[in-house]
This record gives C-alpha cells, sequence and structure tokens, in this order.
C-alpha cells in the first residue's frame, strides 16, 4: 500500500551548538551554548512516538560517523591535529536534520514509475558538505528495491539543499501530483543556499512532466530574515499550502501558475500583519510536519515555541475555530534541536512509497523505539560543552555510541560505509 513515511534523522551523539550555520539565527545565536546530546535524540524519538500515536508510518535514518575521519584525511589533517573551526565541522551532527537529506519525486510523478531520491550536496556550508557519501549510503541500503532509484549529487557549484526547498501537492499521495522546487537567488548578508541549477537538474533526472513543475523563487526578504530554507516560510501536504504573505518573491505569479497546474489547491496564507516574518522564523511555525492523518483530516505538528509565540498561537486557534483546511495541531518538545536551528520539519524527509519495499530496519514501531531509546540512555553524553570537543574520551565516548546503536539496529554494514 503507497502511503507517506516520514523518516526523522535520530539525533547523533555529537550534537553540540558550534553555530556553524550563516543565516540559520537559532544556531548562530546559541554558539557556544551547552548542548545535551542525550536530551536532544530523546526528543527526537518521543515526536517519532507521537506520529506512531497519530497513525503515521514512521522510519528512521541513523547518526553519521562523528568525527568524519575521512573529510580530514581529504584536508591532509587528523582530528587532533585540525585547527578548532575544522575540529567543529568534523563533528557535527546535523546530518540529524533529515529533511536536507535528499529530495524524493515518488513514483507517480516520474516518467519511469519509480520513486526518486536524488541526494543533497549540501555544499554552501562546509560542515554539511561532507555529509553526503554517508547519506548516500543509507539511501542505497534503504532504498535497494527497483520500486526506487538513488541518484548521487548534483555537482558543483550548483547548491543542493534537499527536500528542504522542495514541497509536493496532490489529491491522494498515491496520485500524480505537482511538485514545487524552491530556489534563490539572494538573501542580503546570508547565502542563498538553493541554486536555481540544481533544482532544474532534479526535475530532469526524475523525469517530471513540466506541466505539473513549479521552480519557483523564494523572497530575498525571507532568507534576509532567517528563511535558509524554504521549509522555515512554506510547507505543504495533500491539497494544502500553508504559507506566510512574504513567503516568495512572486507570489501573485506562483500562485496563478499553481492554480492553473492543480486547481484543486487551498492556499493558507499567513499575512505578515497577523505574524511577522521574525515571529514565524523563531517559533518556527511553518517548520512544522503538515500531515494527512489515517481520518483524512489535515494536521499541522509544530514545536513547542509555536505555543510560546502570542501572534502565532492566537492565528492558529483562530484558524482551527474557522474550520480552516488544518483541522488540529499537535504540539511537540524539539527544543535541543530547535536551539541548533532546526524544528520538526527539519528532522524528517518525506517519501510515499509501500514500505514492504524499504528495508525494514528503517522502519520503526514503539519496540524499536523503546531499543533506540534504551541505547540513547546508556550511551549518549548528557552534555557536550565547546571547550570539550578536543577531548580524546569524548570522542571515544561519542563513536562508541554510535556503533552500539547500529549494532542494535542491525546495520552494522553502515558502521564504517
Amino acid at each position: 500500500m503507497i502511503t507517506e513515511i516520514n523518516f526523522d534523522g535520530i539525533i547523533g551523539p555529537s550534537h553540540n551548538y558550534a553555530g556553524l550555520s550563516p543565516g540559520n539565527l537559532a544556531a548562530t545565536k546559541n554558539r557556544g551554548g551547552v548542548s545535551q546530546p542525550r536530551a536532544a535524540a530523546l526528543q527526537g524519538i518521543a515526536k517519532m512516538r507521537a506520529n506512531l500515536a497519530l497513525g503515521l508510518t514512521q522510519g528512521i535514518l541513523l547518526p553519521h560517523a562523528r568525527p568524519d575521519h575521512r573529510w580530514l584525511a581529504s584536508l591532509a589533517t587528523r582530528y587532533d591535529q585540525a585547527a578548532p573551526h575544522t575540529r567543529a565541522q568534523a563533528l557535527s551532527a546535523s546530518a540529524m536534520w533529515a529533511a536536507n537529506a535528499a529530495t524524493v519525486s515518488p513514483a507517480a510523478d516520474t516518467a519511469d514509475g519509480r520513486c526518486h531520491l536524488s541526494v543533497a550536496n549540501l555544499l554552501t556550508m562546509p560542515h554539511r558538505s561532507h555529509e553526503w557519501p554517508e547519506t548516500l549510503a543509507q539511501l542505497r541500503v534503504a532504498f535497494a528495491d527497483p520500486a526506487f532509484v538513488v541518484h548521487g549529487p548534483v555537482p558543483a557549484p550548483f547548491g543542493d539543499e534537499g527536500a528542504a526547498n522542495h514541497m509536493r501537492l496532490c489529491t491522494r499521495h498515491d496520485a500524480p501530483g505537482v511538485e514545487i522546487f524552491v530556489y534563490g537567488i539572494a538573501g542580503g548578508a546570508f547565502p542563498a543556499r538553493q541554486h536555481f541549477d540544481a533544482s532544474a537538474a532534479i526535475v530532469r533526472r526524475h523525469g517530471l512532466d513540466p506541466a505539473r513543475t513549479l521552480l519557483v523563487q523564494q523572497s530575498d526578504a525571507a532568507i534576509a530574515a532567517g528563511a535558509f530554507h524554504n521549509d522555515v516560510v512554506a510547507v505543504a501536504n495533500g491539497r494544502v499550502l500553508f504559507a506566510h504573505e512574504q513567503a516568495f518573491e512572486d507570489r501573485d505569479g506562483f500562485y496563478r501558475n499553481l492554480r492553473a497546474a492543480f486547481p484543486e489547491v487551498e492556499i493558507v496564507e499567513v499575512p505578515a500583519a497577523k505574524i511577522s516574518l521574525a515571529d514565524a522564523i523563531r517559533s518556527y511555525l511553518f517548520n512544522a510536519q503538515l500531515v494527512t492523518l489515517p481520518s483524512g483530516e489535515t494536521a499541522l505538528i509544530v514545536p513547542s515555541e509555536a505555543r510560546g509565540t502570542e501572534s502565532v498561537w492566537a492565528w492558529l486557534q483562530d484558524h482551527v475555530a474557522g474550520n480552516g483546511p488544518i483541522r488540529r495541531v499537535e504540539v511537540v518538545d524539539v527544543r535541543q534541536s530547535m536551539a541548533n536551528g532546526g524544528g520538526p520539519a527539519c528532522l524528517r524527509l518525506r517519501v510515499v512509497a509501500d514500505p514492504a519495499t524499504v528495508d525494514p530496519r528503517f522502519l520503526v514501531d514503539a519496540a524499536r523505539l523503546d531499543a533506540i531509546a534504551s541505547v540513547v540512555e546508556a550511551h549518549w553524553p548528557e552534555t557536550i560543552r565547546q571547550d570539550e570537543i578536543g577531548d580524546p574520551a569524548l570522542i571515544a565516548r561519542i563513536e562508541a555510541a554510535r556503533r552500539a546503536l547500529l549494532e542494535t539496529l542491525g546495520t552494522v554494514e553502515l558502521i564504517d560505509r
């Protein structure tokens, strides 16, 4: 049975606040803070439990090997010899944000009738640019069935940040949809991370119908305000596009083209007069999971920061009370991820497929989440201070923790990718 599977990145044992991502206001604001890797991972597991309770199908992606010794070797250095900023880049747990793992086009949309995944190159940020080889290795294991085609990254210099800049609308998940690729051009002091050429290349390699594919520019103002990915200001699911008024550079032109390509669309736009860009970005209102429940209702899974932002929570309550397309709002606590710049939507990659075609080691139920939580509680560091990241004992613990998880999950072939 074709359904939408949410693959969440398990937050790795090296989760720390090095502030490596210019344009990500939360990450840079919390630079140098004390992180809590164990609490972070358990918060992510609790979010997955909540998804299961809602009747959603849940998968996982695994923490990467950190420090990344192969990347360091390519720079002709070792972790104990590297400059502090290079050590931080090699240790980053940023692969936990699975929305940046790949761009996914379901089989119903592609010319060959197979689900296509293109791993993201993430080349704009040094600490993320070395993620793709291990992500690709995982995707090729998880989606080895002939129902899938897994592509390598778009080559440099065309930056690609994966599903965080991609949306899909459809009448049913297993029906042909309209795919929307959002690219950036300028963002003031901050880089535009998704390049037009990268998005266009993925459209071609996935064999998408040009009549059902839109390439849309993210607004310069949104990027400059801290919306480093489109999913910080817009999200889509089923017939619903949920977006901030200032999300797109040519808002009117985009909406006109979208309605022509997908007349069934329900556009839920939040006016800037009701919620400012600053409040939207601070609360990660749009970096939420917009999902279809088994009942057919559309629900929005928001971080607790959304409930704590007065303008955001008031708008959500008014929308639900007014019988808007979003019928239910669920709140999750992912504060550790939020403090590093990633909300509920950052933590997951959506794949529309038959779960029977996915390697079962990458799918979870309550018992499997219990096993993962037990490993986290036993092995993940409780805290990491920035002045500790050069400590050999900490590094040994981080490496042992990941090994213990992969052994528990039976994915030992990925220990050395």
